[in-house]
């Protein structure tokens, strides 16, 4: 299964992020707390640059609460400024403004040292599609001005936003990048539903699915599926079989599948990190 998405937007709106970073203080990086590094665009940094940059680990409920700690740990040792936050609950949001804040430090005390008057900080909020970029914005605003979507490619162009009298933001659509190297990395994406499921093989797509959770997380396949823990020993392409079966499917697997995905991406099998800190090793020596 080979992933790939990169509509003509999105190569126009990384033409404009590109244009428009002059005009901003600081960068909001909002990444996927399930795929801390996956769903980093390797792009921003080229197109960032120097710019201050906060993390945002989005999604935070939705990932391993001890895997969320080491990848925070990970990111203030690369030198960033980094939260979890989960903005459909409004969570960990009431933190950024402080945080950034802390981040352009140094710059608000040279302006305050030359006599200048404060002004609300100037943020661009970029990240990849379906990471919650809009939610956030509403959240930070305070009302629905950014459009929402349970799906990736709702925002489609640039917007400034107004967040009380410290924060102007800049809306971004979400952008991947032109060609994935690995494909793991578009597993990861996929099944975390940052492309259209309409570019997928969905039955590789729960057997990917399968495979990782046998692996690191085999109890809620037993607790979820009713499995014997000898079951989840098997292949993941069987064992989607047998959960069709289970689940009253019989040789459906389109649909057998479609359920484990949507079973994945809303938490009905737990929370869940795809990127493992514990392997960032072995992801170096590929990169």
């Amino acid at each position: 299964m080979t992933i790939q998405w990169f509509p003509g937007h999105m190569a126009k709106a990384r033409r404009e992020v590109s244009e428009k970073i002059k005009y901003v203080d600081i960068v909001f990086e909002l990444i996927d707390a399930r795929l801390p590094l996956s769903s980093r665009n390797p792009m921003m940094d080229q197109i960032v640059q120097q710019k201050p940059r906060l993390i945002l680990l989005n999604k935070g409920d939705l990932a391993d609460k001890e895997q969320n700690q080491k990848w925070q740990q990970y990111f203030q040792e690369k030198g960033y400024h980094t939260l979890i936050i989960n903005a459909q609950q409004n969570k960990g949001v009431n933190k950024i403004v402080p945080e950034a804040k802390k981040a352009l430090k140094e710059k608000i005390e040279r302006e305050r040292a030359k006599g200048l008057k404060p002004r609300a900080i100037r943020a661009m909020c970029i990240g990849i599609p379906n990471v919650g970029k809009s939610t956030l914005m509403n959240r930070l605003v305070g009302k629905k001005i950014a459009q929402t979507g349970n799906k990736p490619g709702v925002t489609k162009g640039q917007q400034w936003l107004r967040s009380g009298t410290e924060l102007e933001l800049l809306d971004t659509p979400g952008i991947l990048w032109p060609k994935f190297e690995d494909q793991e990395i578009g597993k990861k994406l996929a099944l975390t539903g940052a492309i259209k499921d309409q570019l997928l093989h969905l039955d590789d797509l729960a057997i990917y699915g399968l495979s990782f959770f046998s692996r690191f997380y085999p109890e809620r396949l037993i607790e979820r599926y009713r499995l014997t823990e000898e079951e989840t020993f098997l292949p993941p392409a069987e064992l989607l079989m047998l959960i069709s079966q289970k689940r009253g499917y019989r040789d459906d697997y389109d649909r057998a599948s479609e359920m484990i995905i949507q079973e994945i991406r809303s938490s009905k099998l737990g929370p869940y990190t795809l990127d493992r800190w514990e392997e960032l090793g072995a992801i170096n020596d590929e990169s």
